[in-house]
């Protein structure tokens, strides 16, 4: 199994000491949370692309290429690229170069996101959401397959006869994830076209998505992509080498974001009785020991059959000397458990 970390670099007022955390100050230590994640071992770092005062992250390829030369094994993704409202010639170019700069450890991980603000700002219309996205995923998969593009163009997407896109990857093509967070559409969308599946789980009840899981693989299977089916399971979570602590320091942080979102869009700020029941065996907050997200990751596995695992522990404003402690502790002692696991 696959173990990694994702974030928006998240910046604001920490809720506890009350530091403030400007874009600069999150991406110089986002660059060393990432060279930590790959000195201990994890697989993936992603970064996710929003346009919100309180995120540091709008270019993501950007933000990864700082840590392209100082990194070693560890891949570097989106998480997500909201392709919707950008170009499919740009995004390729800018993940094929972060592929060189990083001696092939580019993934590209694509949605529809979860915010609305990059649609006015680019000078997209919401009310063609979904047909911005399946034309635009549709078009980066040809760019995908070779170097020169036939693309007869779309209604959102400009006609291309015969030219090529460059740099090419390193290993001839980017793995491009197609990111969901539990529509049925989606999942068959990602199995008919061999795209591996990365499925959000933020809040109920993680076993729910056995049967949108299934549904993507049957997908898959029907399309003669079988085994091309990979899932990574992207959650909230944090660990420490004691449980309780590490659940004390991720709560401010998170009951911060999660509480902003909730004056957004319509729901109630969030108890700490809820944020336990969450931490759970069958809540969505991967929080606690090591012992005790291995088995919570564990517990879930035979029924959801993920390959990747990944981690969104930089949630609002944490301490930095904490949250590299908290990825030493997912790599070293984590990590190894969930592999030899299978």
């Amino acid at each position: 199994m696959e173990v990694g970390l994702y974030t928006f670099g998240d910046i604001g007022t920490d809720p506890v000491t009350g530091h403030r955390v400007d874009a600069q100050a999150r991406l110089d230590n986002l660059m060393e949370e990432i060279e930590l994640a790959d000195q201990v071992g994890l697989d993936v770092f992603g970064l996710g692309e929003h346009h919100r005062p309180n995120y540091a992250v709008t270019a993501p390829a950007v933000a990864l290429a700082g840590v392209a030369r100082t990194t070693k094994s560890i891949r570097l993704s989106s998480a997500v690229s909201v392709l919707s409202s950008d170009d499919p010639v740009r995004v390729f170019e800018q993940f094929s170069t972060l592929d060189s700069l990083s001696n092939g450890r580019a993934e590209l991980m694509v949605g529809r996101g979860s915010f609305i603000e990059s649609f006015p700002l680019f000078g997209y219309d919401l009310d063609d959401y979904d047909e911005l996205f399946e034309e635009k995923l549709q078009m980066l998969l040809a760019i995908n397959e070779g170097e020169k593009l036939r693309w007869k163009g779309t209604k959102h997407t400009q006609r291309v006869e015969g030219l090529g896109v460059y740099p090419r990857p390193v290993k001839g093509k980017l793995p491009v994830w197609i990111a969901a967070g539990g529509t049925p559409n989606s999942m068959i969308r990602a199995g008919v076209l061999g795209c591996p599946l990365a499925l959000a789980i933020i809040g109920g009840e993680p076993r729910r998505f056995k049967a949108l899981a299934d549904l993507y693989r049957r997908a898959a299977d029907q399309a003669g992509n079988g085994d091309k089916a990979r899932v990574s399971l992207n959650v909230h979570g944090f660990v420490g080498e004691d449980g309780k602590a590490a659940a004390d320091l991720f709560f401010p942080a998170q009951k911060a974001v999660m509480d902003q979102l909730g004056r957004e869009r319509g729901w109630p700020p969030q108890s700490r009785a809820q944020y336990d029941a969450a931490m759970g065996p069958e809540g969505a907050m991967f929080v606690g020991s090591p012992a005790q997200v291995v088995d919570k990751i564990l517990g879930l596995k035979e029924d959801l059959g993920f390959d990747r695992v990944s981690i969104q522990m930089a949630i609002g404003v944490i301490e930095h000397k904490e949250m590299l402690k908290a990825i030493e502790v997912l790599g070293t002692k984590v990590a190894p458990e969930l592999r030899k696991a299978g």
